[in-house]
């Protein structure tokens, strides 16, 4: 409702600045005031134009506003300040428009919604490409990880609530350093071979499918025995250590050559890890599409089409001087021109001079294959089953028949940010290339890390030394051992909620008791990581997480537990309500007026009636949200805006009366805001992948 109405001051906008001023202006700003004193939206427009017609802006305004007069949909404008324009909705109007458009949507979703969403009739036929997750595939999911999975399954779930066509991708580095290094602990640590491996992985999948412990799965025993391999290179001697560092290395070698023992390995552990990592990311309701691996990158030679291609637009050259003589390099972002016979010493190496390609090499190739320009395709498996969809993997021959993956029009890759310069280069070679608008609709989604507090730490079973205690926060690796594994995560979460569950649903059974403090520790898990702006680093901390009172995700599913409640008690439903007011709302004014002694706009208006129409308008926000997520790609505002929502319907509830009101039409109208309240919230947090529980 309120972006419907926000596009037409837009519109009409621009068509007096065209007709009055002769002036053509894209994107002008229309922005939401702090107070409904000021009017509903507001535009800085007359200020913007003041250098322009060299004019006083406040008389800019008052021109403009006198040219506004009459739209559908407002009931007036002004001019505030030195030159601001205030816009005021009919607030009747308004609602008339929001309950037509609620009462033919569809019945409320009690679940998370559908992953792979519907598409909105009319909605641009945009294929986007989504890259999140990209564990590798050598240990347990952690908490870092699942701000990435978090973050990039929100993104998708916008995306396809926007009417995108979204492909969800797990970039897989099976070839990598982290990779080898759990290949040299099996293989040198423990002795272990080939065969002796596969029996192991399969022997941990047969006690984890029976005990249900995840301790006992290959990813746990795979998180500990990478510990003990990065400790183990630096506790010898140092001719040890140097022996070591080498064998390390020539594994990581072994590997990326494939067709021995060391890459057999390779592949057992790392195809296990990564099927434990998709069950895992299922838990918290994140699936994907395809699963490309570096492996089938590196053996169909995706880099040798780049490299011709780079070569042939003048991207890459080869440098004969200075500390990169003998390598390809390319310009850096912003990089300044350099003088004819000098040589730029801060040049990007692509190719070493002893012929290895780096990461940004390879990466740039596998970009261009999500754009379709690489002329090459991997083949195709299938890999892991969802509900509704197959999950497939790369494979250097797979099946004839096969969904179409890459070839998108924007690709957005979920990375970390310390990751910034070598993406920005895969940008700048695009841009290079010559494929402009493909760099145009690269997005690199980055993010800052997860941390500890304190608190949760000891809370773990981890020691804090007393100087660590008053810190803010307290960081995880991995390669230490000391961090939290996602499953150990959730299952905490789990049997914290379920305390508060038993004692709240005692005339619950034991399935429906469990299943909702899976729905609230998942609810809070997911919201904590998304209330919080990508370039934020997070503490996480159990007791912030779960509280049921401030920004949380407890409290947004509580209130729609709330809402559940009072339809309950009142044994009617919202959209037999609904369907009341729409009837209602349908007819003329002036049988309104006599059968309930008044116009809808004396239930909008007024002191008392402020927090009403209040809550209306955040309620008719939900697309308006959606698109500056998608805009910024920030899904913390929609995190903001279901709390925003939650917070201004437990005001209105402690303010109105509804199961009492005595007068008929206005319990009716009291209802329906609860039950236009209970669609919006359902819906956003469905959207955050987020249940909404039949009680808490």
């Amino acid at each position: 409702m309120y972006l419907e109405l926000k596009n037409k001051l837009e519109t009409r906008l621009a068509e007096v600045l065209r007709a009055k001023y002769g002036l053509t202006i894209e994107n002008i700003p229309v922005e939401t005031p702090p107070d409904l004193k000021f009017g509903e939206m507001a535009t800085p427009i007359a200020l913007q134009l003041a250098k322009t017609l060299r004019k006083a802006p406040r008389m800019i305004a008052q021109e403009i506003v006198v040219e506004l007069a009459g739209l559908e949909g407002f009931t007036g404008f002004e001019v505030a300040g030195a030159g601001y324009i205030n816009a005021r909705l009919d607030r009747e109007e308004a609602v008339r428009r929001f309950v037509s458009q609620v009462s033919e949507a569809r019945p409320l979703p009690r679940e998370r919604g559908p992953v792979r969403g519907d598409p909105i009739p009319g909605a641009p036929k945009t294929h986007s490409l989504v890259e999140h997750t990209s564990i590798n595939p050598n240990k347990a999911a952690h908490i870092g990880h699942l701000r990435n999975a978090i973050l990039g399954d929100t993104f998708v779930r916008l995306l396809r609530a926007a009417g995108q066509r979204v492909t969800v991708q797990n970039y897989i580095d099976n070839t990598g350093v982290q990779v080898a290094d759990v290949v040299v602990g099996f293989l040198h640590l423990e002795k272990k071979q080939a065969s002796e491996v596969r029996a192991l992985i399969e022997d941990c999948e047969r006690r984890f499918k029976a005990s249900g412990r995840f301790e006992d799965a290959i990813d746990y025993l795979c998180w500990d025995l990478y510990a003990r391999t990065s400790q183990w290179y630096s506790s010898g001697t140092d001719a040890e250590n140097e022996a070591r560092k080498k064998l390390r290395y020539a594994t990581l070698h072994e590997i990326e050559h494939g067709g021995n023992e060391t890459a057999e390995v390779a592949e057992l552990v790392s195809t296990a890890v990564l099927r434990r990592h998709l069950e895992t990311m299922l838990r918290l309701g994140i699936e994907y599409d395809f699963l490309p691996r570096e492996s089938e990158i590196l053996h169909l030679n995706f880099w040798a089409l780049a490299f011709e291609q780079l070569k042939q637009t003048g991207v890459l050259y080869f440098e004969n001087e200075g500390k990169n003589k003998g390598c390809w390099v390319m310009r850096r972002p912003g990089a300044e021109s350099v003088a004819e016979g000098e040589t730029d010493e801060d040049a990007k190496v692509i190719v070493r001079s002893n012929g290895t390609v780096t990461y940004v090499g390879k990466d740039i190739a596998y970009h261009l294959w999500k754009f379709g320009l690489l002329g090459r395709d991997f083949g195709y498996k299938p890999f892991f089953r969802y509900p509704d969809h197959e999950c497939w993997i790369s494979a250097e021959e797979g099946e004839k028949k096969h969904p179409h993956f890459g070839g998108a029009h924007a690709i957005y890759n979920v990375i970390d940010s310390r990751q910034s310069d070598p993406q920005a280069n895969v940008i700048q070679a695009l841009r290079g290339m010559g494929h402009t608008a493909e760099a145009d609709h690269y997005t690199h989604f980055s993010y800052e890390m997860v941390a500890l507090t304190p608190r949760c730490a000891e809370e773990l079973g981890y020691d804090v030394p007393e100087e660590d205690r008053g810190r803010a926060y307290i960081e995880v690796s991995g390669r230490k051992g000391f961090g939290v594994k996602a499953d150990d995560l959730i299952d905490k979460l789990i049997a914290a909620t379920r305390a508060e569950v038993d004692a709240r649903q005692t005339g619950s059974d034991e399935a429906e008791r469990q299943k909702i403090a899976a729905q609230i520790a998942i609810g809070a898990l997911r919201y904590f990581m998304l209330k919080y702006t990508r370039n934020s680093v997070i503490a996480f901390d159990f007791k912030d997480a779960l509280s049921f009172e401030g920004e949380t995700g407890p409290y947004c599913q509580y209130a729609a537990v709330r809402i559940r409640n009072i339809f309950r008690k009142g044994s009617t439903n919202p959209e037999a309500e609904l369907a009341r007011l729409a009837e209602l709302v349908s007819q003329p004014v002036s049988e309104l007026a006599s059968q309930r002694g008044g116009q809808l706009a004396g239930y909008l208006s007024g002191a008392k009636s402020e927090d009403i129409w209040a809550l209306w308008l955040r309620a008719g926000r939900r697309t308006t949200v959606l698109e500056q997520c998608i805009a910024t790609s920030e899904p913390a505002h929609l995190a903001k805006h279901a709390f925003q929502l939650a917070q201004e319907f437990s005001n209105f509830y402690h303010n109105h009366h509804i199961l009492t009101e005595e007068d008929p039409a206005r319990k009716t109208f009291l209802l329906a805001t609860a039950a236009v309240v209970l669609r919006e919230l359902v819906t956003v947090l469905g959207w955050l992948g987020i249940e909404s529980p039949e009680a808490m």
